[in-house]
């Protein structure tokens, strides 16, 4: 706790200007008029074309259930429509078009459609495992979003579009559709951003959070980069605050506010932020298994075993995690802990087919004996 005050609370600026959350999405460097956004009512709005769609695919007059398959059946046909995914972030009309986009463009497409034709849905985000660069304070935080769909008595599904990437064992929770935009406004502006167009990105991440989510760390952190980017270190540093008082885990601020300080030559305060770095990605499950995987393959299978442990304590659904962690019981030499877990393995398997592979494997590293 003494690490979340000592970053989040000073006050010096590496310039010795003072920079307020208010300058920063609205004073001190204006985005210029003709940098056109998006209007929030666009984003999930339904077009003629899309509509002439769901006329000829869904029966309105039917159950929740037979619209959502009719739906879903419709838009993953490859013949008759085909998406295709790529990086774009698009409205639900521009995805329609285009059958192009991300995972937010489709789930986008798909809640607008959804709901013209009456369904109830929402959208989710859907926390996946950052990739880490685990030999410095680099990440690459990817933020998934997909949609729940409440059909009442015939109980809920979940569509995601990116299913490649989707397991369920992934913590998933239902946000607003203000949020959504904040997601919306944040990608574009990233895309923007790394076009070399930074007046339409300064745009894009002051309407995600002033006009989405002002606690939406993420547009907080881009904007601090984005104002980095123009070399001012103070309204960078004032936005990688407000990024960790919206949310004192992101360790993509974190890792960027210590890189600031550096560069600054405060390095006590640098220390300081790398340190909180240091123990929020300890407690990060997924950034300890790969560590298990690391001593696993190096043949240290108690470092791998204390790393799995907490990760499971932390994901008691994860598969991975439990069958990573019987094979390193196994190699240890103990065999009943293996087997109770390689069988944890099994049991919480997502779906038939990976149950089946754990099986198959199990049995090709065990056998059939039974338990002892």
């Amino acid at each position: 706790m003494g690490l979340a005050v000592s970053c989040t609370t000073w006050h010096g600026r590496p310039d010795g200007e003072r920079v307020s959350p208010d300058e920063l999405l609205g004073g001190g460097v204006p985005a210029p008029a003709d940098s056109r956004l998006v209007e929030p009512g666009e984003v999930l709005a339904v077009g003629a074309e899309m509509r002439a769609f769901l006329d000829a695919h869904v029966d309105r007059k039917a159950t929740d259930a037979l619209k959502l398959h009719q739906l879903t059946t419709a838009i993953t046909d490859r013949r008759g429509f085909g998406l295709v995914y790529d990086d774009r972030t698009r409205t639900a009309t521009e995805t329609f078009r285009a059958r192009r986009g991300n995972c937010l463009s489709f789930s986008g497409m798909f809640v607008a459609m959804a709901r013209d034709v009456g369904l109830d849905v929402s959208f989710q985000e859907v926390e996946i495992p950052p990739d880490w660069t685990l030999d410095s304070d680099t990440y690459v935080l990817n933020r998934h979003v997909n949609v729940f769909v409440d059909l009442g008595a015939s109980g809920t599904r979940v569509v995601d579009f990116n299913i490649a990437d989707f397991r369920s064992s992934y913590e998933m929770r239902r946000i607003s559709d203000t949020r959504a935009l904040a997601h919306f406004y944040n990608n574009l502006g990233v895309e923007r951003m790394q076009s070399g167009d930074s007046a339409s990105a300064l745009a894009c991440f002051r309407e995600a959070i002033a006009g989405g989510d002002r606690g939406f760390s993420p547009a907080w952190t881009n904007l601090g980069t984005l104002f980095l980017r123009q070399v001012q270190p103070a309204r960078a540093e004032a936005a990688y605050l407000e990024a960790i008082r919206a949310d004192g885990s992101d360790l993509v601020a974190m890792s960027s506010l210590a890189r600031l300080y550096e560069r600054s030559g405060d390095h006590e305060r640098a220390a300081t932020c790398r340190k909180r770095v240091i123990h929020h990605r300890n407690r990060n499950p997924y950034y300890r298994y790969e560590l298990a995987e690391r001593a696993y393959q190096a043949e240290r299978f108690d470092e791998a075993i204390g790393h799995l442990k907490f990760a499971a304590r932390k994901r008691p659904a994860e598969d991975r995690f439990c069958f990573l962690l019987g094979l390193s019981y196994l190699k240890s030499g103990k065999e009943k802990l293996a087997r109770q877990w390689l069988a944890r393995a099994e049991q919480v398997a997502a779906d038939e087919a990976l149950r089946s592979r754990y099986t198959t494997k199990i049995e090709r590293l065990l056998g059939r004996v039974p338990p002892r």
